[in-house]
């Protein structure tokens, strides 16, 4: 069997969004940030509908990206289950309960005003 090869950017957004379609996230937005930082190439965040479903679409995503694709994800967040971050070095993943979500509001602060606004 050969082992997992680490996965571009690209190929990491694309795991991670059939991950968080396969375990029933919600309200799933993808944001671009190439060019605007260097903290990553892309920026997922979804919602999960109670803190432990946010836990359990973190852990599950996690555990798929190492096996599947080689990529060691660092997490933050996961002892509540508020809101969980996982950062695979090219995509930072947010995983919110809808209430904490709204709080934060990370899509202002990353996507252009009229897609911002359409959100919420």
């Amino acid at each position: 069997m050969t082992p997992p090869q680490h996965a571009d950017g690209e190929a990491q957004l694309a795991a991670i969004l059939q991950s968080l379609d396969d375990d029933k996230a919600e309200d799933v937005v993808q944001i671009d940030l190439r060019g605007k930082t260097a903290m990553g190439d892309y920026m997922v965040i979804a919602s999960g509908r109670s803190s432990r479903q946010v836990s359990a679409i973190s852990e599950k995503l996690v555990e798929r990206l190492k096996r599947e694709h080689g990529v060691a994800a660092r997490t933050e967040g996961r002892d509540t289950g508020d809101w969980v971050l996982i950062d695979t070095g090219d995509v930072i993943v947010h995983v919110f309960r809808p209430e904490v979500r709204d709080f934060y509001q990370l899509e202002k602060m990353w996507l252009p005003a009229g897609q911002a606004s359409a959100r919420g």
